[in-house]
């Protein structure tokens, strides 16, 4: 039985530094050694303070600055910790009620604009996390941010153009628009 015992022990043992220890240690330096931004959260900072990654999209809710996808994440919206889609499929009551409800509140804020609702801004992404949104969804409110903010339509409309990143490769994904760094971007205009 001793015969058995240690050697099996002696692995573990083995096995969990290396695994354990070791492996993470040296795939973590590679990390921050070739990918020092990607390695730390993808980060934005302003004024030298971090104020949220590029990753994960924001609660903005202001009429002044663009809105995100939706989150489906609970207790609150952006958590990463319960990243998950809503699991509501496209025949649920549930859904039906919570875009109508999504598309009143964009309405309401922007009782002038009579476009179709950019799909986008009332439903969640599976992760629940998406920080981007179409170029749509980024037109459809610069009538509201450019009323809210006393800017021509125009202005805005550019920055959204220089924001807006284009197929990964060329091929992958569909063109999209950072809301975090478009609102950022927007920030400085008042400047």
């Amino acid at each position: 039985m001793k015969t058995l015992v240690r050697p099996a022990v002696t692995l573990f043992i083995v096995l969990t530094i290396i695994t354990g220890a070791l492996y993470p240690l040296v795939v973590t330096g590679i990390a921050r050694v070739a990918f020092p931004e990607q390695a730390n959260g993808s980060l934005i900072a302003k004024d030298g303070k971090p104020v949220g990654s590029v990753l994960i999209g924001q609660n903005f809710t202001d009429p002044g600055h663009f809105w995100g996808r939706p989150s489906a994440t609970t207790p609150q919206p952006y958590n990463a910790s319960a990243s998950g889609g809503s699991n509501q499929g496209p025949l649920n009551p549930a859904l039906a009620d919570a875009v109508k409800t999504r598309i009143a509140a964009l309405q309401a804020a922007d009782p002038g604009n009579k476009t179709p609702v950019p799909v986008d801004l009332v439903t969640a992404s599976a992760s629940g996390l998406d920080p981007h949104i179409s170029p749509a969804a980024a037109a459809y409110q610069l009538p509201r941010i450019a009323r809210v903010r006393g800017l021509p339509e125009a202005e805005i409309a550019k920055l959204v153009a220089q924001h807006t990143e284009d197929r990964q490769f060329g091929i992958l994904g569909e063109p999209r628009v950072n809301v975090l760094k478009l609102n950022l971007a927007l920030e400085s205009l008042r400047k």
